[in-house]
């Protein structure tokens, strides 16, 4: 780490390696505007990746490429960024921060061997940052935190890291201290608490190395002995303790040691002052990025099986083993085409290798499954939207493929002669409704096209298609998510609006009547004769329709009983007063007339559906909405709000529960008409803060309040 070494990094070119040992995957993760994607530029500055750190507000930086990151001045989607220091590479994944995009974080995540948590000095910290570090503990992954932004004028390392240690808990401990300049507040250096170093970058990088100031001995000491005592808290040689208790004055090269081991299993968390404006720390960040953080040889590799389901022996991270590797992130260029960023987790990738793609497990989201043989062509290096043409991709490392026929986000890669299958990470259900339309029939097709490429790179879009309502869906993670979906269809030529988008509602009849049925025309040649009697009555929700015939005497002829009943379906299916179809009816012929010429199965069916619409003029018909039952997953300070709002939503509660899965956070259980939960992504999420969550699924229809029913049928145009 830094306190080993101030040699900087190899820089320039295109970072190649053939070693897994020599490769670091680190996912960058943190709040919106924590200072993530500057981050990253000022690291590719300094490893001379790239000649000049962009800018956000300018939309020049490597990893928000993308129009609409450009346009909100902010990140909305994954970015792979490498860069090489001291002959490691370094693959920096860059992540947004808004929780609409959180697809985006899994699959970083998913590429990942490593995370490095990103904390604004000045802005605190978000509750979904508290609760991605939890997650990350459950699969032990390795972690570091880098505290930036120091150039702010309300920033507060101190204070910062003291937030970081009482929110994410043991062994978060700062390696450094801020130095601060002449005029008390600017922060011009680093104090090294294991070497006892200062590190000043008052002239720039590389940080001039010197002992540190008589007044600057105090602050070190006090703070070296804490975080001595928690690295050798976690040494793997159980004397150590006693010998620092013994007084033995401990190696810096020993600790170092330690730390880095501790840091790797992820049992340690170090703490780094950064800033990507002043540079300030850049080059300590690198080492604990390239020396403490652990090689695609020491993190578990996601289980496989074969295309089938047949279990596989685990994987290793072996560039002469079986390849294995998935995509990440899917992307369509206007230029290139397909993108597929690609992780390979075992073999080895090369140019014109013939290989299998397979995607299983998604159908529900609108990914069917699919295995195709295809021919890879060039594979490149990302930096960002740009490719790199690079000879090989080994076990551990990432790189690009393009013009793939049927990669789409989540596939798996694998040798066409022994195919596998890598699980699919968990993705959130995208549960905000988007009721778009085309505005011409030429967009209506362009429409079609732009949409397949973006559910193929977007497993947290799901398409629907309703074919009661008529409308095109789309399933957004949130506001934003939809916004940034609708400019990419808009940036591919589509002309396109959004409308309200509609519940599926149903339709009954709520008291037994009876139903007349007469079709009776004549106007020269053959006729049309045909009269029906029915009985109607309710039946339970969820029951269904049923036809009964007691025609009894041939009052009907038996060959068009089929035809009534036939008739009496496609009314139900029409509706019968608010256009919707009708549910939980039995309906009994029990009387009827033909004539022997003018009769005839269309004239049955049209006789049919006017007595059915004939006995809802007295069966008090009532409209039906779809109730869902929803878990929501709330912090418990908000389960009082959240039960409050359910029940304004004319929800019922129907219990709450800890939740097993998070400490710290509740279950709660209620059943609430679907048309109250068009919104309720978004409405929830500004409720918690941002980290509330739910699930639902369909249980039944009920009852639609009076004046609610009224407005619908209002609203219905026959």
């Amino acid at each position: 780490m830094a306190q080993k070494s101030q040699e900087k990094g190899s820089t320039g070119g295109t970072p190649v390696v053939t070693e897994p040992a020599r490769i670091r995957n680190v996912v960058l993760v943190g709040h919106s505007g924590a200072g993530k994607t500057t981050l990253v530029e000022a690291l590719l500055a300094a490893t001379g990746t790239i000649g000049r750190a962009g800018s956000v507000t300018d939309g020049t930086t490597v990893g928000d490429h993308d129009p609409a990151a450009v346009r909100q001045q902010r990140s909305v989607s994954l970015s792979c960024a490498p860069l090489l220091h001291n002959g490691i590479k370094v693959n920096l994944l860059d992540t947004p921060g808004y929780a609409d995009f959180v697809g985006e974080l899994r699959a970083g995540l998913r590429a990942a061997d490593a995370a490095l948590f990103v904390v604004s000095a000045a802005g605190g910290m978000d509750a979904a940052t508290v609760a991605l570090w939890e997650e990350c503990a459950a699969v032990d992954l390795p972690r570091a935190v880098a505290v930036a932004r120091l150039d702010q004028p309300r920033a507060d390392v101190d204070e910062t890291v003291a937030l970081c240690q009482r929110l994410f808990g043991d062994n978060v401990m700062p390696l450094y201290l801020p130095m601060l300049g002449d005029d008390g507040v600017s922060t011009e250096g680093l104090l090294g608490l294991i070497t006892r170093r200062v590190f000043d970058y008052s002239a720039g990088l590389p940080a001039d190395v010197r002992d540190p100031d008589p007044e600057h001995q105090r602050a070190i000491d006090e703070s070296r002995d804490e975080l001595i005592e928690g690295i050798i808290a976690e040494s793997e040689d159980e004397t150590l303790m006693d010998r620092y208790l013994d007084g033995e004055e401990i190696s810096d090269e020993v600790l170092i040691d330690d730390l880095e081991k501790a840091v790797a299993r992820g049992h340690f968390y170090p703490v780094v002052p950064v800033c990507a404006e002043t540079g300030v720390g850049l080059d300590v960040l690198l080492e604990v990025l390239t020396a403490a953080f652990p090689s695609p040889l020491e993190h578990d590799l996601p289980a496989v099986t074969g295309v089938d389901g047949s279990p596989r022996p685990p994987l290793t991270c072996d560039p002469d083993g079986p390849l294995v590797a998935e995509v990440v992130k899917t992307t369509v260029d206007r230029h290139v085409g397909r993108v597929s960023l690609v992780r390979v987790f075992s073999g080895t990738l090369r140019p014109d290798q013939t290989v299998h793609i397979c995607g299983h497990g998604m159908a529900e989201r609108g990914h069917p499954d699919h295995d195709a043989d295809e021919r890879v062509g060039h594979i490149y290096t990302p930096l960002g939207a740009t490719l790199r043409e690079v000879s090989q991709c080994v076990a551990g490392d990432i790189c690009a493929i393009t013009k793939s026929g049927s990669a789409e986000t989540g596939d798996t890669v694998s040798a066409k002669d022994d195919p596998l299958l890598i699980a699919p990470w968990e993705m959130p259900e995208p549960l905000l409704p988007v009721a778009i339309v085309a505005r011409s029939r030429a967009d209506e097709d362009a429409l079609a096209r732009n949409l397949a490429r973006l559910v193929a790179g977007d497993p947290t879009l799901r398409l629907e298609r309703n074919p009661e309502t008529h409308q095109l869906v789309l399933w957004c993670m949130g506001e934003a998510h939809a916004d940034v979906v609708l400019d990419r269809l808009r940036a591919g030529g589509v002309e396109l609006d959004t409308e309200p988008v509609k519940v599926s509602l149903r339709e009954t009849l709520t008291v037994p009547v009876s139903g007349h049925g007469r079709h009776v025309k004549q106007s020269g040649g053959h006729g049309q004769y045909a009269v029906c009697d029915i009985e109607v009555e309710p039946l339970p929700r969820g029951a269904g329709f049923e036809f009964v015939d007691r025609i009894v005497g041939g009052a009907v002829p038996h060959n068009y009983i089929p035809s009534v009943e036939k008739g009496v379906r496609a009314q139900l299916e029409r509706g019968l007063v608010a256009g919707h179809p009708v549910v939980d009816l039995r309906v009994t012929l029990v009387d009827g007339k033909a004539h022997s010429v003018d009769s005839s199965d269309a004239a049955f069916q049209t006789a049919g559906a006017l007595a059915l619409r004939d006995a809802a003029e007295r069966g008090q018909p009532a409209l039906l909405e779809p109730i869902d039952e929803v878990t929501v997953r709330v912090p418990d300070g908000s389960v009082g709000a959240v039960m409050g709002d359910l029940s304004s939503r004319r929800g019922r509660v129907l219990g709450t529960e800890p939740d097993e899965d998070a400490e710290g956070s509740t279950l709660v259980r209620a059943e609430v008409p679907a048309t109250e939960l068009l919104r309720y992504a978004v409405e929830l999420r500004s409720m918690t803060a941002g980290v509330g969550t739910f699930r639902r699924h369909f249980v039944r229809h009920d009852p639609m309040p009076a004046h609610l029913a009224d407005q619908a049928r209002k609203e219905h145009t026959p």
